[in-house]
């Protein structure tokens, strides 16, 4: 396990107290806490972060997630396991996590009319507040190095 580059938490508290605010808030949110953590979870297999990714893989594990769902999170397109709200919400978290790498604003226009159906307009809000959120914890994790402690899962 390599060490973490820098105690982020303790060097600047001010911003990490104001980060876990906006997580409790969206975890509170009502897109439920199997969504979230679904969305959570891809954001995180996107970006690299092994930290949030072991973190909310968990969390899924500990909603009840089965291994089947949680295995085939990765290739959400290829299997029947998820529902339309489901599908919706994680293109929107895959859209809005690459950015730069997303297809031109007809697609994404597509991608948000396909929330629609699923959601109403607070919880696509309160969606897309999630994903930015676990796209600038990622950014942390990943940037300082936050080291994965090693435990067995459950």
């Amino acid at each position: 396990m390599q060490a973490a580059r820098l105690n982020w938490t303790r060097i600047a508290p001010k911003a990490y107290q104001a980060m876990a605010a906006v997580s409790a808030t969206t975890a509170h949110s009502s897109l439920g806490p199997v969504l979230i953590e679904l969305v959570q979870t891809r954001v995180s297999q996107l970006n690299g972060c092994a930290f949030c990714l072991d973190m909310h893989a968990r969390a899924l594990r500990e909603h009840g997630e089965g291994w089947q769902r949680l295995n085939n999170l990765s290739t959400w397109r290829e299997v029947g396991f998820y529902s339309e709200r489901e599908r919706a919400a994680l293109h929107w978290a895959e859209l809005m996590t690459r950015l730069a790498d997303a297809p031109q604003h007809d697609a994404r226009d597509a991608a948000f009319e396909a929330l629609r159906p699923h959601f109403s307009e607070q919880e696509i809000v309160e969606l897309t507040w999630t994903i930015a959120q676990i796209n600038a914890w990622n950014r942390m994790a990943v940037g300082m190095r936050q080291p994965v402690e090693e435990k067995a899962l459950g």
